[in-house]
């Protein structure tokens, strides 16, 4: 059994309908992870939580999902991508990246998009502060859990 873009769509539908704030679903062939933006983390949440899709004609959604972002040994916050596609830097080809090395963010500014069977997911900074790299070219494969984006973090109380 596979899922179609079609499959996904429903059960992202479903997922909004309803009162839960993530869904797992695991099969022998695949596992599904859902998570609704800004729910709380549970213990057994994975580290980077799959962004909600957007329409297939390449719109970045309204409501970029958070990417996971972690500390990083050299105090930076890592955002990694939440799940195998290839890595675009702009909403579309020959149009600005989403952010250049210097940019400050906020937790729901978008760093990129991962495509998936023709689905494109926003991946947002999850924190506050300074991108001081963008280790992935665009158009480049990337992996669940590949650093899209270093960014060291904004000061207490900024």
């Amino acid at each position: 059994m596979s899922l179609s873009n079609e499959d996904v769509l429903e059960i992202l539908a479903l997922l909004d309908a309803s009162g839960f704030d993530e869904l797992r679903l695991e099969t022998e062939r695949y596992k599904l992870y859902l998570r609704r933006p800004g729910a709380p983390v549970s213990p057994s949440t994975p580290a980077a939580p799959a962004a909600p899709a957007a329409p297939a004609s390449g719109a970045v959604p309204e409501h970029a999902a958070r990417g996971a972002a972690t500390p990083s040994r050299e105090g930076l916050i890592e955002v990694i991508s939440p799940m195998v596609g290839v890595f675009y830097r702009a909403p579309k080809p020959g149009e600005r990246p989403f952010v250049e090395v210097g940019a400050a963010v906020e937790e729901t500014t978008v760093v990129g998009i991962v495509e998936v069977m023709k689905l494109m997911n926003s991946v947002a900074a999850g924190k506050r502060g300074t991108v001081v790299e963008l280790p992935v070219a665009d158009g480049e494969l990337v992996q669940y859990g590949t650093v899209l984006a270093r960014i060291a973090p904004a000061g207490e109380g900024s």
